[in-house]
């Protein structure tokens, strides 16, 4: 994405089980500060063991004190709730890639090693799997004894000569790096000659349940087209594999001299044993391809892909393609929501997808030979779901006032309720604030709906007033969601340092109809500018708490950009956070990874006379005269999405005119805050700054 998506929001997710932090008396109850949020416990995804009855799941923590994080695997009794921990804690990198080798043998990768577990607690498991290169995102295949995982390798493909190539990389005598394409570098990487392709192993276990005789890798991709360029090899970005370990399914960019500026992802199916050659799915459409699953009997593949060339944002639209024949057919195509994640039923009739509906994630079946579709859940946002049996869902869901954890949902009958089988912040959060986001809905643009949602502030009293807090989400095509957040944008952090905190989801976010998320398009500081200022109009004046005298907005990403654009545009906040945000769009243009988002969402390019004018019209740095109010800036060195010159460029503007400002720079970050020590002081900074320009005498209330 061409603003990676740094807001994820809050809502009120009522009716499901009561929240983690007790809200009955908020008095009594502690703000949430910063070394407690960072150390929560995040769970990842059930893996589901055949029979239904168990699953695998890891738990990840920081420790603020000692700055190092840990991470475990855990077994879940699926009937009965219980959680048993497999792994001691682990220090440095997190255990991933949950899966079964068996009914009673476990497997995860730690440290790019492959190690299997049989179930006792508290132990470690034993090597599996090891190979000269580390491996990720691997899965298991029991009944054919396959291992599938991704591997950086070089131009060859072979992961036995990577040693030899890096050992030439080290004998160089010199660092220079060449490039003849414009793709050469993404998000927080210089393209290198290596790439992370998709291979196959056999590993069966052996009849003790050890380790059993590992056969030759086979990369699934070696039948590829050779690239001219190896900077520019084919990289796999994501995978599946039908359950009876027949076929595989990957996701890649075509390696060609246009990758900067083309969104075209596609997707190959191949024979898991490396026996004939990959197969183009969809070369029928240049827009990005994602998400391919197997149905459950291994005869029908389903993916969502955008059909727009040049557009990140488009629909997602549902494909499904029957192995055995070819054909293929588009469903459900009068949907206006974009799903971004799906699976198969047990019995491959209907699809049950992930979508962003009004700031709510929901699960949406639909038949895959009509179309038809049922909401199964309403309020609130579904992170993850996997196939539990014929009539159950395994989920990780979340809420403004509850972390992630593990629930069941029945598929038999809309909004039947969900239960919840893993409590991982109860004792952390039991007496912690944790407010419940009100919604509200506006006419904002053009008169149309906007929708938004407050969280009021810990120990809220409705005859005072309080400061403001805008989280302005980025994208700019993503939305704030109903989300408990562990990043830098959590409204219960803000509301925990004694600030109203909003959130609006303005023209461009998805969520609301794929007309109002095209609507953004060449109106970057238009319509949603707009939304914005008749948001803080409507609570000012729906909320007599809010002390109109003292707001402030924040903002990553495209949020950032915004920032700047109220500077230059309005003197009704009294400071601003610009995080990895944009100041000059046309220097932008010159210094970004992916032009092709600039030249669909601005309109054209910045060097020819009909493109020009689209930069220049909501350009801050053409307003840099009329900047104003105090700003902080954060950057990252290595987000190549934004360089650093566009924090630096209104730092010197602010500085150099006297207006209070300050840069904040993380050497080790990119477009986001990754390091959890980094996200602490994070926190530190922007709470401090805006509690900074905000701090008053809280003063009577008029409503």
């Amino acid at each position: 994405m061409r603003f990676g998506v740094l807001v994820f929001a809050a809502a009120a997710a009522a009716g499901v089980l009561a929240a983690e932090g007790g809200n009955a008396n908020q008095n009594s109850l502690k703000p949430l500060d910063s070394h407690l949020f960072h150390s929560l416990n995040k769970i990842s995804p059930p893996i589901v063991l055949p029979d239904q009855t168990r699953a695998l799941y890891t738990t990840s923590r920081y420790d603020p004190e000692k700055n190092k994080s840990f991470s475990f695997l855990s077994l879940l009794d699926t009937v009965s709730g219980e959680s048993t921990q497999l792994t001691p804690e682990m220090e440095g990198e997190r255990i991933s890639s949950p899966m079964w080798l068996n009914e009673n043998t476990a497997g995860y990768v730690f440290k790019g090693a492959l190690y299997q577990h049989n179930l006792q607690p508290n132990i470690n498991g034993t090597l599996f799997y090891n190979t000269t290169v580390g491996i990720s995102s691997a899965t298991y295949r029991a009944a054919t004894g396959q291992l599938f995982f991704l591997a950086d390798v070089y131009s060859d493909g072979n992961i036995s000569s990577v040693a030899g190539y890096k050992e030439k990389e080290k004998n160089r005598t010199d660092s220079a790096q060449v490039f003849d394409n414009l793709w050469a570098r993404h998000w927080n990487k210089w393209m290198t000659p290596v790439k992370a392709n998709l291979f196959s192993v056999k590993v069966p276990l052996a009849e003790n349940g050890g380790l059993g005789q590992a056969a030759r890798e086979v990369n699934l991709m070696q039948g590829l087209a050779p690239s001219v360029d190896p900077l520019l090899r084919w990289e796999a970005e994501g995978y599946a594999v039908s359950s009876d370990g027949q076929h595989a399914a990957y996701v890649v960019r075509s390696p060609s001299p246009d990758l900067s500026w083309s969104t075209n992802v596609d997707i190959y199916l191949v024979p898991c044993n490396g026996s004939g050659q990959p197969e183009l799915l969809t070369e029928a459409y240049k827009g990005a391809a994602s998400n391919p699953v197997f149905s459950a009997d291994g005869s029908a593949l389903a993916w969502l892909q955008m059909e727009t060339p040049g557009y990140e944002s488009d629909i997602r639209r549902i494909f499904v393609r029957n192995i055995t024949t070819g054909q293929t057919h588009s469903v459900a195509r009068d949907w206006d929501l974009s799903p971004h994640f799906m699976i198969w039923s047990a019995d491959s009739s209907v699809l049950y997808t992930l979508v962003q509906s009004r700031g709510d994630s929901k699960v949406v079946t639909v038949n895959v030979l009509t179309g038809a579709r049922a909401e199964l859940t309403g309020s609130g946002y579904i992170a993850s779901i996997a196939r539990l049996g014929t009539d159950r869902l395994l989920a990780v869901y979340t809420n403004t006032t509850e972390t992630h954890d593990i629930y069941t949902i029945g598929v038999n009958s809309v909004g039947a309720p969900m239960r919840r089988l893993t409590q991982a912040n109860r004792e952390k959060l039991h007496d912690v604030y944790l407010g419940e986001a009100e919604d509200f809905w506006f006419a904002g643009a053009r008169n149309e709906q906007v929708h938004g949602w407050m969280v009021r502030p810990h120990g809220f009293n409705a005859s005072q007033k309080y400061p403001l807090a805008l989280l302005i989400h980025g994208g700019p095509q993503q939305a704030s969601g109903h989300a408990f957040s562990y990043a830098q944008w959590n409204p219960n952090m803000y509301a925990s340092a004694g600030f109203v905190t909003v959130q609006i989801n303005f023209h461009g976010s998805p969520g609301y109809g794929q007309n109002f998320t095209d609507s953004i398009r060449q109106q970057w500081g238009g319509l949603p500018y707009e939304d914005l200022m008749k948001g803080m109009d409507h609570v000012i004046a729906t909320y007599g708490f809010v002390d109109a005298q003292r707001l402030v907005a924040l903002g990553g990403s495209f949020g950032g950009y915004m920032a700047n654009w109220l500077n230059a545009n309005t003197d009704r906040f009294s400071a601003l956070v610009a995080h990895d945000g944009e100041f000059n769009l046309i220097s932008g243009y010159y210094s970004t990874d992916e032009l092709w988002f600039a030249e669909h969402d601005i309109g054209g390019v910045p060097f020819t006379a009909n493109g020009r004018p689209n930069y220049e019209r909501f350009n801050p740095e053409r307003l840099a005269a009329k900047f104003k109010t105090p700003t902080l800036f954060v950057h990252g060195a290595s987000d190549f999405r934004l360089s650093l010159e566009q924090s630096l460029a209104p730092w010197t503007l602010l500085r150099r005119r006297g207006i209070p400002a300050r840069l904040v720079y993380f050497e080790n970050e990119d477009h986001w805050i990754n390091h959890a020590g980094n996200s602490v002081r994070w926190y530190s900074e922007v709470l401090g700054w805006i509690s900074q320009w905000t701090t008053s005498p809280p003063a009577p209330s008029h409503g």
